[in-house]
Formats: C-alpha cells, structure tokens, sequence
C-alpha cells in the first residue's frame, strides 16, 4: 500500500480542466470556486478509474469529494455504482448533485436510484392490509388514509415520502415486503410493483445511485448463485466508507427474528381465511407459533437490550422457551406441507419456514469459532444472530476482480492521520491512500469548549443534570442547536429537560421522518434537534441554523456490546490489544462523524460542545483532539459567550487555547 504524493498524480486533461476556475462546473454552476483539494481527489480518482486500482481517500468537510468522484466517473464512459450511507445522501445524489453536472458534461446514458426493498409500497401487501382491517391494531388503521391517498398517486412508492407518516410506523411492515414475504413472480401485483420497476431501471443505467445495505445484500444473494439485485459494474465508489465494516459483517451472518415468524403467522391466516377454509389446523399452528414467539420474547425481560446469546445457555427458562419455539415451528412446518399446493402464498410459507428452521438452528447452537452471536430486543420483538468478527478476506475476493475500480471515500476514515483501522477491518491492503484537509479556517469559524464539573459518565441521571447544566450557555447561542447523545436514554433525558425549562421549539429524533425534522430544524432558524445516532452523520445544515453542536459524552461502544466482547475477545487471542485496537479508532471515528455537523460552508460560525471530561484527564484524549479540526480550545463558558459577541470575526478575536483543554 503506498501513499500519493498528489502533484505527482496524472490525470486526463479533460478531468482537471473541469475543476478549473474558468472550467464547465464555474461556467455552469452557480457559485462554484476552484478548490485545490477537490482537484486533487478528482485526479486521483480518475486515475484509479483508468487504471482498474483501488483508492482510499478521506477528505475533510468541504473538499467537495462528491463533484470530485463524480465528475471523473461520467467522463469515464464506464458503468458505475455508487454506494451511500445513508437514504438521504442516495437522494441527494440523485435528486441534486447528479442532475447538476449531466448538462454540463454532456452525459446523456440513463442514471436510476435503487433503495431496499422495505423503502417501497408493496401494492400486493396493502391489497391484504385492506382486506384485513377489521383485525388490525388501532395504531396501524390511524394511518390506513394517507397510505391508501399515496398509493393512488405516487410514481415511484417510496414509502419515505407518505405526508405525515413516522419514520417507524407501526403500519410500514404492513405494506412493505421482505425477502421472505414477497411472493416473487407469483405475485399477482408483480408488474405493479415498485420495487420491480426500480430494478428494471437500474439495470439499464450505466450509473446506479444505491446504499451500502444494498450493495451487501446483493453481495449475498450472488454468493447463493442464484439472482442478483444490482448491474455488474466497473466501478465502485463508496461514500461514506467508514460504515462499511459494521454493515458487511450484518450481511455475512445470519440472523432470525421473532417479527419474520409474526408475519409468517398473519401470512398464514389470511392464506387459510381466503384460500385453504377447510384447514383449520393452518389457523391453530399460527396461534401456536405467535404465542411461542411472544414467550420466548419474554424470556429477555421486558427492556429493550443486546447481549451475548451464549450467556443464556443452560438456563432453564431460556432452554425451555427455545424448545417450545422450535417445536411450534415444527409443527407449523408438517401442517403447511399437508397444504402444499392449495395455493402459491402456502406453498412460499412452506419454502419460509423450512429456512427459519434452519437458520434457528444454527444460530442457537453458539458453537463457531469467530463468530459472534447475540440477542437483540425491541420492545415487542427478539432477533437472534450469528455475525463473523471479520470480512475482510471475503471482501478482498470483490475488490481484486479483475477490471474494476474501486474508491472509498468520507471524512472520516482516518484515526490519528493513519488509515490502518479501516484497511485491517475491510481487507483492503492494495489500495493508494490520499488525506486532504478541509479548506474551512475552523480557528476563524469555531470553538470547542469542554465544560468542567461536568457529571460523572455512568450517571443514570447524567442526561437530565447535563441539560440542566447547559442551559445557560443554550440561551446564549443565537441560532439552532444540534444536541447529539451516545443513548436513547439520555435523548429522553434532555428533550424533557429542554421541553420544560428552554424557550425555543424542541424537535426529537423519531417523532417524524428524518427529512421532515431536518426541515423544520432549518425553517426554525434557532430550534433544538435532539437525536442519537443517525443523526450524526449524513446530515447537512448551513448558516446560522445550526450555530452549536453538543455532544454527550465520547461515543465508546458499551463494553457489554456482544459484537464488541467478541470483537475484544478475538484480539486478544490474536496478542493484540483490544482498546487501542477496537475501542478507541471506533469511538474517534464516531466522534469526527458528530462535530462534521457544525462548519459546513465558509461562512459558517459555531460552537461545538464536547461534554466528557475523559477528553482532558485521559491520555487517550490526546487521541481524540489530534483527529479533530483544529479548533481554538478552552474550559471557560465565558470565552464560548465572547465568541458570539466579538464583533471582529479573525482568529485574534477567538478565545484562545487553554493549557488545561489540551
């Protein structure tokens, strides 16, 4: 693996000659400015294009990494797929950045969006939800109208864009399809499905907007040799590369949740009320299951939890709750195959419940070497899994096919100035790396300020005294504020917190869409947006808006994370050392991903509140502060007030850094 020096970097002129200051994206774009980082990415992702390379490359907040890959990827003439991180960055792209640059560069091969399969309107779903309404839950019939007023109108079914419906809706299982539900080329809706026609259009594209959820899924499903959900491409470029690891390891595992075998019921109830009468016995299995799956469910207690799978066996209650799962399951499966060709929707639960059987099985067992497996609990619903603690040679085999290219790029790929913890987790050991800094002057548009006597990180009321805390200082800040906490607990904390005692509109994560909460946020102008984890990336908001980002506490994985003690346990086989290995390049990551929420254009001016005193009294801060922007630093609330009111915007006039802050 080598490092690019990038005036050494060749490229077509064509590429560079776009980036230039009287080049197609200044004359065509309003607001465009030649940006020496941006031209360099898109040299070096240029030549990784022609040369059938792999490119990793992290480029700071504002480079302009995405006309930086895009522009050398339509002017390559090759078929290339785009990977996101987020549904909202695909749109973007899509919606917004795409369309930008066609005219200008003279691309006229068709582009499509392709998302999951649970981003679209299943019409076959919706058909048996309406014929169903007298047995369904009051919550899922509250929002039966609206969806029913989309789907007469709606061109493309994406469910995300149903006015008014929350981000997760009791009724969205209702009317979405799964891998295991969907009937396939036996549905009678087929040629009316969203999804379908999606697919159909991204295989005639030659540039493919997706997400890194789908690109593994359609990694998995080639590695069955028997379908495909996405083109074959030449190039690969991936934003927001730093998800990857956790997400691949998801897809290489298996999994089995209590909601798979709960829609199997329902399935089969409808099927035995509409298409096999005569079987009551279908109807009896169900109940049996449905009970079955709500005890075992039970069996984990009544919080929401993750935690280690091995750890329960031996246990009675667990044992005994397994065995009547599975023997309910059995019995499912011999009275689905008495009814094995009465009807397509019986024969497909056949074929779903034969393969719960089977991936129940081998994900209890808990008997593979490195492998992780582990529970996780909603409050109605248990998934159980088995996920490997590495990809990295599966995924190596994808990325050294011969005549692709392949580019990973965020902001945040690099701990420390060094790009080892993602290379050694992805396997990617051949690729060039680029670092480019941001071009913001974060010592002109920012401060971090890290409060002392702040409360004790294992707190339970920590979120609550935490607020109250920073009140003061949040009256003080003229504009929006993004408070981003590391659980739901202390998001609950705050939003309460806030919602009594601060005078400004205060919006909370999964109260609505994300993209209508985003909006609100901006429409606001000095709103409070309380959120965890998905709002820590992926999100954009300038100007005064968003004037302060506050951050927790430092986002360390909790120890007793399954994947994570299996993740530590493996490393320290291996002779390595877990928190230096595994603990801290995570949590700095997850850091870096939060504060690129606060600068995001050149005029932007922002505080940015780091509330974990561990950043100063830990030798592991250091860590932490050298992976950061370097922003003026200081312990004292005073210098945070003195920045909004310093009429003088250069740096002299910033609070300056605080010995104690380093």
């Amino acid at each position: 693996m080598s490092l690019i020096n990038p005036a050494l970097t060749s490229a077509p002129h064509t590429v560079v000659d776009c980036f230039l200051s009287d080049g197609v994206l200044a004359q065509h774009l309003p607001g465009f400015a030649p940006r020496e980082p941006q031209r360099l990415m898109a040299q070096a992702v240029d030549a990784a294009i022609q040369q059938h390379s792999q490119l990793l490359v992290e480029a700071g907040t504002g480079t302009g990494k995405t006309y930086a890959y895009l522009v050398p990827a339509l002017l390559s003439g090759k078929r290339v797929i785009i990977s996101t991180g987020s549904k909202a960055l695909q749109e973007q792209l899509f919606n917004r950045d795409l369309p930008a640059l066609l005219g200008p560069l003279g691309f006229h091969q068709p582009i499509a969006l392709l998302k999951g399969r649970a981003n679209y309107l299943c019409p076959e779903r919706l058909d048996q939800l309406l014929a169903t309404t007298t047995t369904q839950e009051a919550e899922v019939l509250a929002d039966l109208p609206r969806v029913r007023m989309f789907a007469i109108s709606s061109q493309n079914g994406d469910v995300a864009d149903i006015p008014g419906l929350a981000e997760q809706a009791p009724i969205l299982p209702h009317i979405t399809s799964t891998n295991d539900n969907c009937l396939g080329r036996d549905c009678p809706r087929y040629e009316d499905c969203y999804l379908v026609k999606a697919r159909r259009k991204a295989m005639e594209a030659q540039v493919v907007v997706i997400n890194h959820h789908l690109f593994f899924a359609d990694l998995v499903v080639k590695d069955t040799g028997f379908a495909e959900l996405l083109p074959e491409g030449e190039v690969y470029i991936f934003d927001e590369a730093h998800q990857l690891p956790d997400i691949a390891s998801g897809y290489f595992g298996q999994s089995i949740s209590s909601r798979q075998m709960l829609d199997l019921c329902r399935d089969v109830v409808l099927a035995q009320r509409t298409e096999a009468a005569d079987m009551l016995q279908l109807k009896r299995a169900a109940e049996a299951l449905e009970l079955a799956c709500r005890e075992f469910r039970l069996v984990f207690g009544l919080e929401p939890a993750r935690g280690d799978l091995r750890g329960w066996r031996g246990q009675a209650v667990y044992e005994r709750a397994l065995m009547r799962l599975q023997d309910t399951l059995k019995l499912m499966y011999e009275v689905l195959k008495l009814a094995l060709g009465r009807s397509e929707r019986l024969d497909h639960a056949f074929e779903r419940i034969a393969e719960y059987q089977n991936t129940l099985q081998r994900v209890v067992n808990t008997e593979e070497v490195g492998a992780a497996y582990w529970f996780d609990t909603s409050r109605l619903h248990i998934t159980l899994n088995l996920t490997p603690l590495t990809i990295a040679g599966r995924f190596q085999e994808e990325v050294l096919r011969a005549g692709s290219s392949w580019i990973f790029t965020s902001a945040t790929l690099t701990v420390d100035h060094s790009f080892e913890h993602f290379v050694q987790r992805m396997g990617i050991t051949q690729a060039q790396q680029l670092i480019l800094d941001s071009p913001f002057d974060y010592a002109r548009q920012s401060v971090l300020w890290v409060p002392r006597q702040l409360p004790d990180t294992a707190d339970p009321r920590r979120g609550e005294r935490l607020a109250l805390q920073l009140l003061p200082v949040m009256n003080t800040i003229p504009g929006g504020i993004f408070f981003l906490c590391t659980s739901y607990q202390s998001l609950r904390q705050v939003a309460e917190v806030f919602s009594r005692e601060l005078g400004r509109r205060i919006l909370v994560q999964g109260d609505d869409n994300k993209q209508r909460l985003l909006q609100e946020f901006v429409d606001n102008g000095r709103a409070v947006l309380v959120a965890t984890a998905s709002f820590w990336e992926g999100v954009d908001v300038r100007g005064e808006a968003l004037s302060c980002v506050v951050i927790d506490k430092l986002p360390f994985t909790a120890p007793d994370d399954p994947l994570l003690k299996a993740r530590i346990d493996d490393c320290r086989l291996q002779g390595g050392e877990p928190f230096s290995q595994l603990q801290l390049p995570d949590a700095v990551i997850s850091l870096k991903q939060g504060v690129g929420r606060l600068i995001r254009d050149i005029n932007d001016r922002g505080v940015l509140i780091l509330c974990d005193p561990r950043l100063v009294n830990r030798p592991y801060g250091a860590t932490f502060i050298h992976s950061l922007p370097a922003m003026p630093r200081t312990r004292d609330a005073g210098k945070v007030h003195a920045f909004w009111t310093q009429s003088n915007n250069s740096a002299a006039a910033l609070p300056q850094l605080d010995e104690t802050a380093q």
